[in-house]
């Protein structure tokens, strides 16, 4: 396996919309190993394909706790196909941008389609830090972030910290 980068805020290719995997193989399974590998090495409890430069509607999760058995999950071409009314806040991160975290409202739960790796359609209702989670990861494949649901004034002042910092790395 094999860990890849990351692809930091202000990279123009967070921004992008991801294409639908269109089959499921080896390829897509090893590069599905190689993701979970970078996301448990960041450490993260999820990431999107765009994440690590592949503009792909898939993405990997994992919410078990530290003292419970690893759980992953990958979801290709995951759709909500139901919310629910009732919302939740929780305070979300990035691994695209790194050390900052902001309250985020979100449906408190979700009920998402998406292909497995086995190749077959499954549905699965998910609600708390996992339908959060999930959201935002299907966020990323729409060009999506976390700070785009927060204020403009402040989502202005993470961008700016983030440019700053890449022209600083650049130079």
């Amino acid at each position: 396996m094999t860990i890849k980068p990351l692809i930091i805020l202000p990279d123009p290719k967070l921004r992008e919309v991801s294409k639908p995997v269109e089959r499921v193989d080896d390829t897509l399974r090893k590069f599905a190993d190689d993701m979970l590998e970078t996301m448990y090495d960041a450490p993260g409890i999820g990431l999107a394909a765009i994440q690590v430069g592949e503009p792909l509607r898939m993405l990997v999760l994992d919410v078990s706790k530290e003292d419970e058995e690893k759980a992953p999950q990958v979801f290709l071409n995951p759709e909500v196909v139901a919310s629910a009314e009732e919302r939740s806040v929780y305070e979300e991160g990035c691994l695209s941008i790194p050390d900052y975290y902001a309250e985020v409202e979100r449906p408190a739960g979700v009920t998402v389609r998406y292909l497995g790796l086995d190749g077959n359609m499954h549905e699965q209702s998910v609600d708390g830090l996992f339908a959060t989670c999930l959201q935002h990861e299907i966020d990323h494949l729409d060009g999506v972030l976390f700070i785009d649901y927060i204020s403009k004034l402040k989502r202005d002042m993470v961008i700016k910290k983030f440019t700053k910092q890449a022209r600083m790395k650049a130079g």
